[in-house]
């Protein structure tokens, strides 16, 4: 592939990367506030930014066809709600350890589940990079895998399933939106992301509604949907921060990406937010990764330096 087409690609996964990054911080920021409120709020947020966004782009969004509205839909559902809806879940059922686990293995997921559909580049030069980011996301999550406990009963497999949805969701969506993009490249990625921020606004608003409805029968003195919770300007900053950045901004400089790259690539390239989202964590608790963690970085990094390079060479080499 061309190198131009090559780094500008690997440069927009990176920014997603970083952007994406900045929903682990919110909960951390937000301890208080339940998992939906936050998965709720920022999606309300980045249906909102996207509605602002849209009235500068009225007239491409209105040659949007019927066709693309419904993928819209379905990559708004499935992507956005649906995963995250599951893996709040699945946290709930049986803790972060696991969910973190099971989540951190996206970016060899997703690749292998690209390339076997495409074939854009040999098994051969394929496996040595994501061995390595594999390796990577086992050192990293060590921490994460001492703490799974073996028998924890139905809650626990409940949880491993619930997270086991959330990761073939995300699995799905990132295909899904390449393959959509690349087969219409008249198709703006402004407008693309425009177009599912505003797809995602009614199912956010449905999804807040609902969730409102039912803290109101089972907490009826909680006050977080009326009120906002405990800390409502710090919750609604973070909320319009996460739309505007961790959404819409994100999942335009994926689109973009996606748009240059392979699948079988970008899928290496999420790597990108879990590098992100450790540095952001340890940033915040003050502290430095252990070593076990800062080798499992160092392989993360060289795994995508492999996967890259291995894009670089002609596909017959």
């Amino acid at each position: 592939m061309a190198a131009g087409d090559l780094i500008r690609g690997v440069a927009y996964a990176l920014a997603a990367g970083l952007m994406w990054g900045l929903v682990f911080v919110a909960p951390a920021l937000l301890p208080d506030y339940a998992p939906a409120a936050l998965a709720f709020g920022r999606y309300i947020a980045f249906g909102l930014v996207a509605l602002l966004l849209a009235v500068p782009d009225r007239q491409r969004l209105a040659a949007l066809r019927r066709a693309d509205w419904v993928e819209a839909f379905k990559l708004a559902l499935v992507g956005n709600i649906i995963y995250y809806l599951f893996l709040s879940a699945g946290i709930q059922a049986a803790g972060v350890p696991l969910a973190s686990v099971l989540i951190g293995t996206l970016p060899v997921v997703i690749a292998v589940c690209a390339n076997w559909h495409d074939r854009s580049l040999p098994w051969a030069r394929l496996m040595p990079s994501l061995g390595l980011i594999a390796l990577g996301i086992a050192f990293v999550n060590q921490t994460e895998m001492d703490r799974i406990e073996a028998g924890h009963g139905p809650a626990y497999a409940l949880g491993a399933g619930l997270t086991l949805v959330a990761v073939a969701a995300w699995t799905w969506y990132p295909i899904r939106n390449a393959r959509w993009l690349k087969a219409h490249p008249g198709l703006s990625a402004t407008t693309w992301t425009t177009a599912q921020g505003l797809a995602t606004l009614p199912l956010a608003v449905l999804g807040w509604l609902l969730w409102g409805l039912w803290q109101g029968l089972s907490q009826p003195d909680h006050g977080l949907v009326m009120g906002w919770g405990p800390r409502p300007g710090l919750f609604l900053g973070l909320m319009l921060a996460m739309g505007l950045f961790a959404s819409w901004a994100g999942t335009l400089a994926w689109s973009r990406a996606s748009k240059l790259l392979p699948t079988s690539l970008t899928g290496q390239l999420i790597v990108f937010e879990t590098l992100s989202a450790l540095a952001y964590g340890f940033w915040h608790r003050a502290e430095w990764p252990a070593p076990v963690t800062g080798a499992g970085i160092a392989l993360l990094v060289a795994g995508v330096l492999m996967g890259v390079r291995a894009f670089q060479r002609p596909a017959s080499a």
